[in-house]
C-alpha cells in the first residue's frame, strides 16, 4: 500500500551539512504552515487508496507542540484513508523534543519515532552545527521509552569532519547500549551550496580521506551486524521485525503522496493514453508554497515518466536493499522479466561478482553495494534503460 509524507521546514537553527527544504528562526509560522497542508490536504480530486505509513520528516517535527501534532494527525485522518496498524513516523530532534511532548505524540496515534542523533561526540556535533550533545540524546530517548514508543529509530553519521573509526564505533557502542529497533548509518554527502561544503572547498574543515571513509563504514556494518541489527539497505540496520516499512516503499519504487514545502510525491495517474507513472513536487520555498497549497491537482506541473525511465528507477532504488528487486513483482509490474529487460547487465555484474540472482530477487553482493553506482552504469547501458521494454519474441 502507498505511503504519506508530511513535511514540517522549520528548524531552530540549520544543520552545516543540510540542504534539505527548512527554515531557521520562523516558528512563529507554524499556524500558518498547518493550515497549509489542511488546504493542501483537503485536494478535490483525490486518487489516493490506502494508506500504510505516514512518515513526518523535517526540518524539525519535533518542534510541534502535542496539541499541533495531535491537531496534524487528526487532519490526516479526516482526509485520508490510514490503515488500522499502520506505521506512523514522527522526526525527533533531541534539542527539541520532552517527555511532554512525546507522550502527547504517542496519545496522537505516532507509534515510531526517528531521533536524529548523528553522533555520540560532543565536539563532532558542533563542528556539524547540530544543537544537541550525547546527554540530551539519551535523556529523550528514555522518555521516548517512558511515553510507550517501542519501534525507536537512531540515525548516526560517518565521514564527519575530524571524525575517525574509533569515534564513530563509540556512538554506535553507545548507542547499541540503548537498543533501538532501527538504526540508519548514513556518510556524509557534502552539498553544494551548504555552510560545510563551502568550508570543505576553502580548506577551513577537513573530512576523512576516502579510504577512511569506508573503513568507517565496513567496521560499522560488521559493528551492527555483530550486535543484532542486520542490514537491509545500503544505510539501514534493523532487528527482524523493524524494518521501515515507509522506506521499504519508496525502495519498491510504491506509490506516495507528499504533504509541504518541498515535498515530492508518484502515483499511477490516469491519462490521456491511460494510467502513467507520474511525478510532481511542491515549492520549496514557504512562501511560495503557502501561496500555492490547495492547488488542484490539475493545476500542478505533473510530470509523465516514460515506461522506460520508471523501469530503470525501479532497479536502482530495489538495487539499494540487500533482497534486492523481487523478481515476481517486477514481472508483473512490467509485463517481462527483469533478465529480459536486462540480459546484459546482469550477465556482466555476475560476472564481476557484483550481482546474484536468486529464485526470488536479483540482488547485488556486499562488493556490488559499495560499487552501486558504477554497477547501475551498467543497467543504464543495456536495452532497458536505453530503449524500454525488451523486443517481442520471434
Amino acid at each position: 500500500m502507498p505511503g504519506l509524507y508530511v513535511h514540517i521546514p522549520f528548524c531552530i537553527k540549520k544543520c552545516r551539512y543540510c540542504d534539505f527544504p527548512s527554515f531557521a528562526g520562523q516558528e512563529g509560522r507554524i499556524p500558518a504552515y498547518l493550515d497549509a497542508l489542511a488546504r493542501e490536504a483537503a485536494l478535490a480530486s483525490s486518487p489516493w487508496g490506502v494508506f500504510d505509513t505516514v512518515f513526518v520528516g523535517g526540518g524539525t517535527p519535533s518542534l510541534l507542540s502535542g496539541g499541533e501534532a495531535g491537531a496534524l494527525m487528526g487532519m490526516l485522518r479526516s482526509r485520508f484513508a490510514i490503515a488500522p496498524g499502520a506505521e506512523i513516523t514522527f522526526e525527533c530532534n533531541p534539542g527539541t523534543a520532552d517527555e511532554e511532548k512525546l507522550a502527547a505524540y504517542r496519545a496522537a496515534g505516532v507509534n515510531r519515532l526517528s531521533i536524529g542523533l548523528q553522533s555520540m561526540n560532543a565536539a563532532l556535533l558542533r563542528r556539524i552545527g547540530r544543537i544537541h550533545d550525547a546527554e540530551a540524546f539519551c535523556r529523550v530517548f528514555r522518555a521516548a521509552r517512558a511515553a510507550g514508543f517501542q519501534n525507536i529509530n537512531a540515525d548516526v553519521m560517518h565521514g564527519l569532519p575530524g571524525q575517525t573509526q574509533a569515534d564513530y564505533l563509540d556512538t554506535l557502542r553507545s548507542l547499541a547500549e540503548l537498543s533501538p529497533e532501527h538504526i540508519s548509518a548514513y556518510g556524509l554527502i557534502l552539498e553544494e551550496g551548504t555552510p560545510l561544503f563551502e568550508d570543505a572547498e576553502a580548506g577551513r574543515e577537513t573530512l576523512p580521506g576516502e579510504d577512511a571513509v569506508y573503513d568507517m563504514q565496513d567496521a560499522g556494518i560488521a559493528f551492527l551486524e555483530g550486535h543484532g541489527y542486520p542490514r537491509y539497505e545500503i544505510s539501514n540496520f534493523a532487528k527482524p521485525g523493524f524494518r521501515c516499512r515507509h522506506n521499504l516503499n519508496y525502495w519498491a519504487n510504491g506509490e506516495y503522496l507528499g504533504l509541504g514545502a518541498g515535498a515530492h510525491s508518484a502515483w499511477r495517474l490516469q491519462g490521456k493514453a491511460g494510467p502513467q507513472w507520474t511525478r510532481w513536487n511542491n515549492p520549496a520555498e514557504l512562501d511560495a508554497y503557502l501561496a500555492r497549497a490547495g492547488e488542484p491537482l490539475g493545476a500542478r506541473d505533473l510530470e509523465a515518466i516514460p515506461p522506460a525511465e520508471e523501469t530503470f528507477e525501479t532497479v536502482m532504488v530495489g538495487l539499494r536493499q540487500t533482497d534486492g528487486v523481487p523478481l515476481a513483482a517486477f514481472e508483473r509490474r512490467f509485463g517481462a522479466p527483469l533478465t529480459a529487460y536486462y540480459p546484459q547487465a546482469v550477465g556482466e555484474l555476475q560476472k564481476k561478482g557484483w550481482l546474484e540472482l536468486t529464485p526470488a530477487h536479483v540482488r547485488l553482493t556486499p562488493k556490488g553495494l559499495d560499487m552501486q553506482n558504477a554497477a547501475l552504469q551498467y543497467f543504464l547501458a543495456d536495452n532497458g534503460g536505453a530503449g524500454g521494454p525488451p523486443p517481442a519474441p520471434r
